[in-house]
């Protein structure tokens, strides 16, 4: 089976596990197969719906079968059944390896579901070609807590169940930092907390994971082992994942920069690369992940995009809001070096640690290069555009000497979805005043030689671009009586005077533009 299109999802199917029925999804094709252990609550058909995920889960199946499932008591499985602990767990893994049809598979754990993949690789070693622990540990507690330490973290987990799914809710401010200040995201995310869990669920499966702990298994597994954590990991510490790599003989360990918990947030291309490489022994081009051939060109005049190959660049494949607006900010420069604290201070201006701050910068011109194809030139202290590698609008605008040229370049303002951000401000003015000091020679020649409708197009533009530009209000009128359309000029002399009287400023009479 191929990876999903953006039009069709892989059906759900169900697995029979002792009183549940376990919801799983099969998709994808390659040699191996990988089956995914569930963190602490999912929804494997919710999940398609956001671009970041749906990215994640099409690359896995771009090298392998992927098979996911959701935990009883979770997502699409039964809701009414008990949630169970990590023996039951066990058997419900192996419940939906057998009625997917797969006798073994390389494991892929996240977050909670770690000591469930190494207990299943530690009870049926034959049914594992390898283990992947991503953002996990042995145990999800540190070892050696005080009772007070541990009352002090049951209030915590009592606060985050009453939040779960609430406006209240920090599941995303801690999970996935990266992508906090996506408001779309974040409402989405509420949603799918929802469909991921009840309250009354999510408190039986916190309870429960503080029970679990297998770290006695973790020197008697005889299973290939690739260890993926994020330095910065704000829910499970890196100490975690070097204690397995550490403790599992044989154990390969990946450690990536990032703070973000989530697999799909941030830098993905990273750790995936190294998991395709792990199970497939290389890491092959798929159009999922590698820009495809082409001019790449950087669209700024009316709103942003990338084309290449002038096929756009899909929203997915930025990865995050932030290496849209580096790569925005990037453009603005025009080539021009750009200090990364600046950078770092337009990216997270409320955060201060510039030593983290500095390596969640390079993940973010990572996903920007990725996009690019290159097209970035970096050192310690500045970053800038190639403008070798892409091409620009407003470098075509600025480069433009004819004024039809300059006209047709500008097709509207410089990021408009931007327009109050200091540093987009030098760069929307130098635009606009090159189309208006273009159009207005324009207009102006056009009425001297009799081409009257082709002077008011261009008025009408320019007005468009600013309506309390005085002179293209003139301009506007002046073009209407040569036309002898006096009613029309009348209408917009009037339109000019309501407009104006915001500012308090007098209009002249029809009277001196006939005359004149």
């Amino acid at each position: 089976m191929n990876p999903p299109s953006h039009d069709a999802l892989p059906p759900i199917e169900f697995a029979d596990a002792r009183g549940a029925r376990l919801a799983y999804q099969a998709f994808g094709s390659g040699a191996h197969t990988i089956v995914s252990i569930p963190p602490l609550a999912q929804n494997i058909e919710l999940a398609w719906e956001w671009s970041e995920i749906r990215s994640m889960l099409e690359r896995f199946g771009s090298f392998s079968r992927f098979v996911h499932f959701d935990k009883r008591g979770t997502g699409a499985s039964g809701r009414r059944t008990a949630v169970n602990g990590i023996d039951e767990r066990v058997d419900d893994l192996r419940a939906v390896m057998d009625t997917a049809g797969i006798d073994h598979a390389f494991l892929f754990a996240s977050s909670e579901g770690g000591p469930m993949a190494l207990l299943f690789a530690a009870t049926h070693p034959e049914r594992v070609d390898g283990l992947i622990l991503n953002g996990t540990g042995a145990s999800m507690m540190h070892k050696n807590m005080t009772d007070a330490e541990r009352d002090a973290s049951r209030g915590r987990q009592d606060q985050f169940v009453t939040e779960w799914g609430t406006p209240n809710s920090r599941v995303v401010e801690r999970f996935s930092p990266s992508l906090a200040d996506d408001a779309e995201f974040c409402q989405w995310h509420l949603r799918y907390e929802r469909h991921a869990a009840s309250q009354e669920s999510l408190r039986e499966l916190l309870e429960l994971s503080l029970q679990m702990d297998v770290h006695e298994v973790l020197p008697g597994l005889d299973t290939r082992t690739l260890v993926i954590h994020r330095t910065d990991d704000r829910v499970v510490p890196v100490a975690f994942g070097r204690e397995l790599a550490e403790t599992i003989p044989g154990a390969q360990m990946f450690e990536q920069p990032g703070d973000d918990h989530f697999s799909y947030a941030g830098d993905m291309d990273g750790w995936m690369d190294e998991v395709e490489r792990f199970v497939t022994g290389s890491v092959a081009p798929s159009t999922s992940h590698v820009r495809p051939p082409g001019a790449v060109r950087i669209l700024t005049l009316g709103g942003f995009a990338v084309e290449i190959g002038s096929e756009p660049v899909p929203t997915a494949a930025w990865g995050s809001r932030r290496s849209r607006q580096l790569c925005k900010r990037l453009v603005a420069a025009r080539g021009w070096p750009v200090t990364r604290d600046e950078l770092i201070d337009i990216l997270w201006p409320e955060e201060a640690d510039m030593e983290r701050l500095g390596a969640r910068l390079s993940v973010q011109l990572s996903a920007v290069r990725r996009v690019l194809g290159g097209g970035v030139i970096a050192d310690r202290e500045t970053v800038r555009l190639n403008l070798d590698e892409v091409s620009t609008d407003i470098e075509d605008l600025y480069l433009a000497t004819l004024d039809q040229d300059i006209v047709d370049a500008y097709v509207g303002e410089f990021l408009p979805e931007d327009r109050y951000d200091d540093w987009t401000m030098s760069t929307r003015d130098e635009t606009r005043s090159k189309f208006v000091a273009a159009a207005t020679h324009l207009a102006e020649s056009s009425i001297a030689a009799g081409d009257t409708q082709r002077a008011t197009g261009l008025a009408h533009r320019l007005i468009a671009s600013d309506q309390f530009d005085g002179d293209a209000r003139e301009l506007l009128v002046r073009a209407l009586l040569a036309a002898g359309h006096r009613r029309e000029a009348e209408h917009a002399r009037n339109a000019w005077v309501v407009t104006f009287a915001e500012l308090g400023v007098d209009v002249p009479p029809l009277s001196t533009f006939a005359s004149s």
